[in-house]
């Protein structure tokens, strides 16, 4: 007979453009989801907007709290501990989160935990499969492009990342250019699926033995490509433009995580990140790892962008393993994965 008692962690994200709360079951469970996005509110301006960002975390962060609750139909008397996002992220945002989940946990006398961004992604693949250690990890968003190999729950060890741009935020200058709907990401990924890549842009393979990533020479190569043609007065293929600058970013981005996971010998591969949810990406991906005898893990799409129930999943592997936070938690926008 199983006497387990069952653990349900509330969580909260606030780093960058969604309010979301979530309460998760045993860290592979999904009990309720609730993300507010700003996409309406930054669309004018192109981009996130820090200060404008955090006033709607403030508005919004007591109605997707209620909303949470009320889906799964459950009190704080069920819940066992508040897991926040703590950083990495936009400092004004994070505080809002951090301090009403600081607020909320000294209210309800429940364990705080702070919950590092990246382990959030990396985790919203729990909902679907359980890990098999070592497993790499590759996160792709709009601020990180990161190679992660773990050797069990917790356990980072960064083996490849960005020197400059990470490949999302290349997405959206690219877009930006080529004069895109905010987000841009998913438009190029739309337009791309409807050009041929007839254009050959670079591919930053960097030294043989690196799993690093660099992607700013490709977005000046894009951007110059497309000024250029347009100084003399010559039209070019939006479509083309965005199907060969994502070749060039997907060939890049599947070849060192193929590369890295024979080389550390891994038995499954996750990915993680908003990019995850790029058509292109998960082809490649898929293709790649078809006939290889390594799993392969991509979160559904509603997981991959920034939620909070990912942020309960790492939570409660926190919790378990006994890293809880202390009142003076705070924000920390450049925090280290570790």
């Amino acid at each position: 007979m199983n006497d387990k008692k069952d653990t349900y962690i509330l969580g909260i994200e606030t780093s960058c453009d969604e309010t979301a709360a979530a309460i998760v079951k045993n860290g592979d469970e999904i009990v309720s989801n609730v993300v507010a996005s700003q996409i309406d509110s930054h669309k004018r301006f192109g981009g996130v907007v820090p200060e404008i960002a955090s006033r709607h975390h403030v508005e919004q962060m007591t109605i997707v709290l209620e909303e949470a609750f009320e889906q799964a139909d459950m009190t704080w008397d069920d819940v066992d501990a508040v897991a926040v996002t703590e950083g990495p992220g936009l400092v004004g945002a994070l505080l809002v989160g951090v301090n009403s989940a600081k607020a909320l946990a000294f209210a309800r006398q429940k364990p705080l935990i702070g919950v590092h961004h990246l382990a959030g992604h990396i985790y919203a693949n729990r909902f679907q499969t359980e890990f098999e250690f070592p497993l790499l990890a590759l996160i792709v968003s709009g601020g990180h492009t990161e190679l992660i190999v773990m050797h069990a729950h917790g356990n980072y060890e960064l083996i490849g990342e960005t020197r400059d741009d990470a490949a999302g935020e290349a997405y959206d200058k690219i877009a930006r250019v080529l004069e895109l709907p905010y987000p841009g990401g998913p438009q190029i990924d739309k337009l791309a699926a409807e050009g041929e890549a007839s254009m050959t842009f670079p591919r930053a393979w960097l030294e043989s033995d690196s799993y690093d990533f660099s992607f700013s020479g490709l977005k000046s190569s894009v951007i110059n490509t497309i000024h250029n043609a347009t100084q003399r007065g010559e039209s070019i293929s939006k479509q083309s433009i965005a199907a060969s600058f994502q070749s060039s970013v997907v060939d890049v981005l599947t070849t060192k995580t193929w590369k890295a996971a024979q080389s550390y010998q891994v038995r499954q591969v996750i990915v993680a990140g908003g990019v995850a949810a790029n058509a292109g990406l998960r082809r490649a991906l898929e293709n790649q790892f078809q006939d290889s005898g390594i799993p392969l893990a991509i979160p559904p799409l509603e997981l991959c962008t920034d939620n909070a129930a990912m942020i309960a999943a790492a939570g409660f592997v926190n919790n378990n393993q006994g890293k809880r936070s202390g009142w003076d938690l705070n924000a920390n926008p450049s925090l280290p994965l570790k």
